[in-house]
């Protein structure tokens, strides 16, 4: 008994090792380690899903439970292509073991910027997989095979027929006369053979997805792919219509976002933010969300808030018309607040401002966009008033690219991110949302009081772009606004 105790124990050893998370480290700096669980890697495509942690050396206190963490885990899903990453669920732990909150995040897309941890991790997991030697052989071997054994299968056929033809009928006769004069070649038909096993046999990369997707149709997370993004293709006659669940079901509920799916988000027309919930599923904060952005900043409380200590420094640039905005991208820069680091991400423009002070609005404003460690967005909001030229925003208006989606990065050009922002660092700060599509809430907003000039002909610059960009204000819903004294 005793022995087949032992040998159960062991027969299930290799399963639970094999399940159990292989962290590597990816970077190590002073203060915190990322490591990624090699176990964790979903390849899909162009797309990565990944479970990563950063270790810290210091405790922090999680804000939400009061508890002290020095584990973050996250699960991320990296796009290859473009460079964008979207972290899907977080996990706060005392130590290796001990979880003290988990949370599911609805986030966005956002871009990795070059040389920062973010970027450590997707070159990582975005590598290549290689395969061993041995597996490749094993592919080739099997190839091989099924290629044989297709090519003995059409030759027995081929001899068959070539010693009993087939019934011909009488009414057929003339037709297939020519057809059945001599016996058929075996060598052309080998050849068609081989190409069509060649058709059938499964492609070594992916294929696009207007191709991948009818094969997909059982899967109902890829039912709204199909309709939304693929060309329609007949339904296989073998394949019975689906039941009132998954698939179909699936069609039925994504209605809204198929009759809109050639439409893209916009501040006007059919695209409209009034619209953008019903574009895509994945906008439904859009209209549903109880802590949306932009709002009218009034009756807040004032109080001495903590400065926040910005940390910019001259650099050269990256600027993109994208379609929505101007939008550029720094080297390093950061903000530090309640303890906290926020890496800059990118800063880009609206006009008028988004949001409100006391009911009135600004010609434009600037949002510098800033994401801490464990994937929280701050952003800096500066209001821009016609005033005098602001040699900053000079800068970036002569290197202004002449098309849509194609960036421009001046070799000799920089600028400095501390030029921008106004003599006097006081704000407001309030809980909000992104205020773009996916209209993802759990924002911290720092809107600095004291507006920054610009001149009439810089503002005529961009209205030339966009006459307006700027989403309507939103509810405040009861929300606390601070506001430095």
């Amino acid at each position: 008994m005793r022995h087949l105790i032992i040998a159960s124990l062991l027969a299930a050893l290799p399963w639970t090792v094999s399940a159990a998370p292989t962290w590597q480290t990816i970077s190590s700096e002073p203060g915190k380690r990322i490591e990624i669980d090699r176990t964790s890697l979903k390849r899909d495509g162009n797309t990565v899903q990944a479970q990563g942690r950063i270790v810290l050396e210091k405790e922090l206190t999680d804000a939400k439970s009061g508890a002290g963490y020095r584990v973050i885990e996250a699960i991320t899903r990296y796009d290859c292509n473009t460079r964008n990453a979207n972290t899907i669920k977080r996990i706060f732990k005392k130590n290796e073991t001990e979880v003290i909150r988990e949370e599911d995040i609805k986030g966005t897309d956002l871009p990795v910027r070059t040389g920062t941890l973010d970027d450590k991790v997707l070159r990582e997991v975005c590598r290549p997989p290689k395969e061993s030697p041995v597996e490749l052989a094993k592919k080739a071997n099997e190839a091989a095979g099924e290629l044989k054994a297709a090519n003995e299968a059409l030759l027995k056929k081929e001899m068959a027929k070539a010693e009993k033809p087939a019934a011909i009928k009488a009414s057929d006769a003339p037709a297939k006369e020519a057809e059945h004069s001599a016996i058929p070649s075996i060598r052309p038909n080998l050849k068609a053979a081989m190409e069509s096993t060649k058709e059938a046999a499964p492609a070594p990369t992916p294929a696009p997805a207007k191709e991948a997707a009818p094969a997909k149709m059982a899967a109902p997370a890829k039912a709204a792919t199909v309709v939304v993004h693929s060309t329609p293709a007949p339904t296989p006659k073998t394949r019975k219509p689906a039941k009132s669940e998954g698939y179909m079901l699936e069609l039925t509920h994504t209605q809204a976002a198929v009759q809109h799916a050639h439409i893209h988000w916009a501040y006007d027309g059919a695209g409209a933010p009034e619209n953008w919930s019903n574009l895509d599923p994945k906008n439904k904060v859009c209209a549903i969300g109880e802590r949306q952005s932009p709002i009218d900043i009034k009756d807040g409380i004032k109080v001495d808030l903590e400065p926040i200590k910005f940390k910019y420094q001259p650099s050269t640039f990256r600027i993109i018309d994208n379609g929505h905005t101007v939008q550029v991208e720094v080297g390093e820069g950061s903000i530090s607040l309640t303890g906290k680091t926020y890496e800059l991400v990118q800063f880009h423009f609206h006009r008028p401002s988004e949001e409100k002070v006391n009911g009135q609005r600004f010609d434009m404003v600037v949002h510098l966009v800033h994401k801490s460690d464990d994937g929280q967005l701050a952003v800096v909001a500066v209001l821009l008033e016609r005033g005098t030229e602001n040699p900053f925003i000079q800068t970036l208006w002569n290197n202004m690219p002449l098309e849509k989606n194609m960036p421009v990065a001046p070799p000799t050009a920089t600028v400095d991110l501390n030029s921008l922002l106004p003599a006097t660092r006081n704000y407001y700060t309030y809980m909000g949302s992104l205020t773009t599509p996916p209209c993802s809430e759990g924002v911290l907003w720092l809107v600095m009081k004291q507006p920054v000039q610009v001149s009439q002909d810089q503002i005529n610059i961009f209205s030339r772009l966009y006459k307006n960009n700027a989403r309507p204000v939103q509810p405040s819903g009861g929300r606390l606004i601070k506001e430095g004294r």
